[in-house]
């Protein structure tokens, strides 16, 4: 068979493959080193030296005509796959949007339910002193919250506060009654992780100093904050505790919101949910204050940001929130 019936039969295939193979296939079977281009140009060896020059000449030809029709081809193809892979008429897709941490939007929460009670909101440093995060409240030096194993120490006399209690000490200093605050923020101690314990986490303590204040007010406020987080069936009772910087001291439980105090695993079958410590600011912390604990008196409290949160959605490990996962952190 002469070249030209040659390459006539390879245009032919190529056309009708044309329709029907991908480029790159069609571009490797027809242009590639192993290709039909490459087998007819062997064939030039068996073309009488006479007609050599003419017959190169055709495959020349015939391999820009395929390399023409390859790239005709793919741009083709691209822009019909481009065109039905747009919709114009679907709505346009929303890029998905950031969320608040869960326990910023669990402060969010707590802090909105005080200011609507009248509480200022007040910060304080990180980094303090140890007269405000243990002297000034009533903390003596043998107290084991002052041990190395429970404060993050600096360099004297500085150190990471324990806890937002300075925060109410630096406000009682600056400010004269009637004061009514809320100090929230991060926390640290030197705990080592677990599913409930975190070397830095969340607290929100608030303070009220002012004439007549009782432990009545304590109570009435606390019992509008429980109803206002988790409804209005939500109960209250305090159990006597201890605190250096309150007299008297009292745990504060809630009634069970998950399972409605008849008991569950989160309250262990009790029907109640400890949520924070109170009581009475201590005299001696007015004093310390420049605060006369003769004409005024006083109640703080205070809650764990995290264990709220914990309480509320159910999480059973704090070390949730620190592991930045997507899946977990896109459920809130």
């Amino acid at each position: 068979m002469a070249i030209d019936d040659k390459i006539k039969e390879a245009r032919d295939a190529f056309e009708k493959d044309a329709a029907t193979v991908p480029v790159e296939q069609l571009k490797s079977k027809y242009l590639g080193r192993e290709g039909v281009v490459r087998d007819l140009f062997a064939l030039l060896k068996t073309v009488p030296p006479a007609e050599k020059g003419a017959a190169g000449q055709a495959l020349n030809t015939f391999k820009g005509d395929l390399e023409k029709r390859v790239e005709e081809l793919a741009k083709t193809r691209v822009a019909a796959t481009s065109k039905s892979a747009i919709d114009l008429t679907l709505p346009g897709r929303a890029p998905e949007l950031g969320r608040r941490h869960p326990i910023y939007k669990t402060w969010d929460e707590i802090a909105r339910v005080f200011t609507k009670l009248g509480f200022d909101i007040v910060y304080g440093p990180e980094i303090e002193t140890e007269e405000n995060n243990f002297e000034a409240l009533n903390i003596p030096m043998d107290h084991p919250a002052r041990d190395g194993f429970d404060t993050f120490y600096i360099e004297a006399p500085y150190l990471v506060r324990s806890h937002t209690s300075p925060v109410q000490i630096r406000t009682m200093k600056q400010r004269k009654p009637p004061i009514r605050v809320i100090a929230p923020g991060k926390v640290f101690r030197p705990d080592k992780p677990d599913a409930g314990h975190s070397p830095m986490f969340h607290q929100i303590e608030g303070l009220i100093v002012a004439p007549g204040i009782t432990f009545a007010h304590l109570k009435g406020v606390i019992d509008l904050f429980a109803k206002s987080m988790w409804g209005e069936r939500t109960n209250i009772r305090f159990r006597p505790s201890f605190f250096p910087f309150t007299e008297p001291s009292a745990e504060v439980d809630v009634s069970c919101f998950i399972c409605g105090a008849k008991g569950c695993p989160v309250c262990k079958g009790s029907g109640w949910v400890e949520i924070m410590g109170s009581g009475m600011v201590h005299p001696k912390v007015l004093q310390n204050c420049g605060i006369d604990a003769e004409a005024n008196t006083g109640f703080a409290f205070g809650m764990g940001v995290e264990r709220i949160t914990m309480l509320k959605y159910g999480i059973p490990d704090i070390r949730r929130f620190y592991e930045n996962h997507f899946a977990f952190l896109r459920q809130f």
